[in-house]
Protein backbone atom coordinates (compact mmCIF):
# COMPACT_ATOMS: atom_id res chain seq x y z
CA UNK A 1 0.00 0.00 0.00
CA UNK A 2 1.39 3.73 -0.74
CA UNK A 3 0.98 6.93 1.03
CA UNK A 4 1.10 10.31 -0.01
CA UNK A 5 0.68 13.63 1.43
CA UNK A 6 -0.54 17.08 -0.13
CA UNK A 7 0.16 20.18 1.02
CA UNK A 8 -1.58 23.71 -0.01
CA UNK A 9 1.72 25.82 0.09
CA UNK A 10 5.35 25.01 -0.91
CA UNK A 11 8.09 23.06 1.67
CA UNK A 12 5.19 21.21 3.34
CA UNK A 13 3.16 24.26 4.52
CA UNK A 14 -0.35 24.87 4.79
CA UNK A 15 -4.02 22.42 5.01
CA UNK A 16 -2.84 18.77 3.81
CA UNK A 17 -4.52 15.96 2.65
CA UNK A 18 -3.56 12.08 2.71
CA UNK A 19 -4.21 9.38 0.01
CA UNK A 20 -3.23 5.67 -0.40
CA UNK A 21 -4.28 5.25 -3.74
CA UNK A 22 -5.62 6.84 -6.58
CA UNK A 23 -7.48 10.17 -6.43
CA UNK A 24 -9.01 11.88 -9.68
CA UNK A 25 -9.45 15.41 -7.41
CA UNK A 26 -7.42 16.62 -5.19
CA UNK A 27 -8.49 19.83 -5.00
CA UNK A 28 -11.85 18.54 -4.08
CA UNK A 29 -10.13 18.18 -0.59
CA UNK A 30 -7.68 21.37 -1.54
CA UNK A 31 -7.85 24.56 -2.69
CA UNK A 32 -4.46 23.60 -4.27
CA UNK A 33 -1.26 21.13 -3.82
CA UNK A 34 1.91 22.94 -4.48
CA UNK A 35 4.12 20.17 -2.55
CA UNK A 36 4.00 16.63 -1.70
CA UNK A 37 5.45 13.72 0.83
CA UNK A 38 5.76 10.17 -0.41
CA UNK A 39 6.07 7.99 2.72
CA UNK A 40 5.96 4.39 0.78
CA UNK A 41 5.21 3.28 -2.83
CA UNK A 42 5.31 5.31 -6.15
CA UNK A 43 2.65 7.39 -7.76
CA UNK A 44 1.84 9.58 -10.77
CA UNK A 45 0.97 12.90 -9.96
CA UNK A 46 -0.59 14.68 -12.26
CA UNK A 47 -1.21 18.23 -13.98
CA UNK A 48 -4.83 17.81 -14.34
CA UNK A 49 -7.98 16.42 -12.57
CA UNK A 50 -9.31 12.54 -14.13
CA UNK A 51 -5.29 11.76 -14.67
CA UNK A 52 -4.79 13.81 -17.39
CA UNK A 53 -1.75 16.16 -18.64
CA UNK A 54 1.47 16.48 -17.51
CA UNK A 55 2.51 13.60 -15.35
CA UNK A 56 5.72 12.54 -13.55
CA UNK A 57 6.32 9.30 -11.49
CA UNK A 58 7.26 10.25 -7.78
CA UNK A 59 8.89 8.06 -5.63
CA UNK A 60 9.42 7.61 -1.65
CA UNK A 61 10.92 11.27 -0.80
CA UNK A 62 10.05 15.17 -0.36
CA UNK A 63 8.84 17.09 -2.54
CA UNK A 64 8.64 20.49 -1.43
CA UNK A 65 8.46 22.61 -4.92
CA UNK A 66 5.94 20.68 -6.92
CA UNK A 67 7.64 23.16 -9.80
CA UNK A 68 10.34 20.69 -9.95
CA UNK A 69 8.51 17.70 -10.33
CA UNK A 70 6.83 18.90 -13.49
CA UNK A 71 9.38 20.44 -14.80
CA UNK A 72 8.71 22.54 -17.65
CA UNK A 73 4.71 22.21 -17.08
CA UNK A 74 2.60 25.33 -17.20
CA UNK A 75 1.07 24.90 -13.71
CA UNK A 76 2.99 23.24 -10.74
CA UNK A 77 0.00 22.86 -9.07
CA UNK A 78 -0.82 18.96 -8.38
CA UNK A 79 -4.50 17.97 -9.63
CA UNK A 80 -4.91 14.14 -9.72
CA UNK A 81 -2.35 11.03 -8.55
CA UNK A 82 -2.64 7.48 -9.51
CA UNK A 83 -1.04 4.73 -7.32
CA UNK A 84 1.26 2.10 -9.13
CA UNK A 85 0.83 -0.83 -7.59
CA UNK A 86 4.30 -3.23 -8.03
CA UNK A 87 4.43 -5.82 -10.00
CA UNK A 88 6.70 -9.11 -9.59
CA UNK A 89 6.35 -11.77 -12.80
CA UNK A 90 7.08 -10.72 -16.65
CA UNK A 91 6.37 -7.71 -18.37
CA UNK A 92 4.11 -8.11 -22.00
CA UNK A 93 3.12 -5.55 -24.39
CA UNK A 94 2.25 -4.95 -28.12
CA UNK A 95 3.15 -1.90 -29.82
CA UNK A 96 1.62 -0.69 -32.76
CA UNK A 97 3.12 1.91 -35.69
CA UNK A 98 -0.69 3.55 -35.49
CA UNK A 99 -3.94 4.50 -33.88
CA UNK A 100 -6.34 1.68 -33.73
CA UNK A 101 -3.87 -1.18 -33.14
CA UNK A 102 -3.13 -0.72 -36.80
CA UNK A 103 0.34 -1.24 -38.63
CA UNK A 104 3.75 -2.61 -37.67
CA UNK A 105 3.03 -4.45 -34.75
CA UNK A 106 6.03 -5.84 -32.27
CA UNK A 107 6.30 -7.34 -28.48
CA UNK A 108 8.14 -5.53 -25.89
CA UNK A 109 9.24 -7.77 -22.43
CA UNK A 110 11.85 -5.23 -21.87
CA UNK A 111 12.89 -1.85 -21.71
CA UNK A 112 13.16 -0.08 -25.12
CA UNK A 113 15.87 2.75 -25.48
CA UNK A 114 14.64 3.75 -28.84
CA UNK A 115 11.82 2.31 -30.92
CA UNK A 116 13.41 4.15 -33.82
CA UNK A 117 16.50 1.62 -33.98
CA UNK A 118 15.79 -0.95 -32.21
CA UNK A 119 12.22 -1.44 -34.50
CA UNK A 120 12.50 1.07 -37.39
CA UNK A 121 9.05 2.55 -36.30
CA UNK A 122 8.55 6.04 -37.47
CA UNK A 123 5.84 5.99 -34.60
CA UNK A 124 4.03 4.18 -32.27
CA UNK A 125 0.40 5.61 -31.45
CA UNK A 126 -1.36 2.58 -29.79
CA UNK A 127 -0.47 -0.54 -27.77
CA UNK A 128 -2.25 -3.58 -25.53
CA UNK A 129 -0.23 -4.07 -22.19
CA UNK A 130 -0.94 -7.35 -20.97
CA UNK A 131 1.49 -8.00 -18.01
CA UNK A 132 3.15 -5.13 -16.03
CA UNK A 133 2.98 -1.14 -15.49
CA UNK A 134 5.54 0.99 -17.81
CA UNK A 135 6.47 4.53 -19.11
CA UNK A 136 5.90 5.35 -22.14
CA UNK A 137 8.86 8.46 -22.73
CA UNK A 138 8.24 11.34 -26.01
CA UNK A 139 12.44 10.76 -26.66
CA UNK A 140 14.81 7.95 -26.98
CA UNK A 141 16.74 7.02 -23.79
CA UNK A 142 14.02 8.07 -21.43
CA UNK A 143 13.65 11.37 -21.87
CA UNK A 144 10.99 13.89 -22.24
CA UNK A 145 7.61 14.10 -21.25
CA UNK A 146 6.13 10.47 -19.58
CA UNK A 147 2.92 8.48 -20.10
CA UNK A 148 2.23 5.51 -17.74
CA UNK A 149 0.16 3.38 -18.74
CA UNK A 150 -0.84 -0.55 -16.93
CA UNK A 151 -2.91 -3.61 -18.46
CA UNK A 152 -5.18 -2.49 -20.94
CA UNK A 153 -6.13 -1.41 -24.58
CA UNK A 154 -4.76 2.41 -25.30
CA UNK A 155 -6.23 3.22 -29.03
CA UNK A 156 -4.63 5.92 -29.04
CA UNK A 157 -2.07 8.06 -27.23
CA UNK A 158 -3.80 11.39 -28.43
CA UNK A 159 -6.88 10.99 -26.47
CA UNK A 160 -5.03 10.97 -23.22
CA UNK A 161 -4.85 14.63 -22.26
CA UNK A 162 -1.68 15.00 -23.52
CA UNK A 163 -2.15 16.71 -27.38
CA UNK A 164 0.15 15.16 -30.04
CA UNK A 165 2.31 12.82 -28.81
CA UNK A 166 5.39 10.66 -30.08
CA UNK A 167 6.91 7.67 -28.07
CA UNK A 168 10.31 7.18 -28.22
CA UNK A 169 11.41 5.31 -25.62
CA UNK A 170 9.49 2.57 -22.95
CA UNK A 171 10.55 1.53 -19.50
CA UNK A 172 9.10 -1.35 -17.29
CA UNK A 173 8.47 0.06 -13.87
CA UNK A 174 10.03 -2.55 -11.57
CA UNK A 175 11.14 -0.57 -8.73
CA UNK A 176 9.75 -1.24 -5.54
CA UNK A 177 9.66 2.22 -4.39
Amino acid sequence: MGKIIFFEDRNFYGRNHEVSGDCPDVTSYLSHCCSCRVESGCFMVYECSNFMNHQMLVRKGEYPDNQRIMGMSMSDCIRSCRMIPMHKGTFRMRIFERENFVGQKYELMDDCESIQERFHMSDCQSCNVTHGHWLLYEQANFEGRMIYIRPGEYNSFNNMGLGTVKIGSIRRIMESC
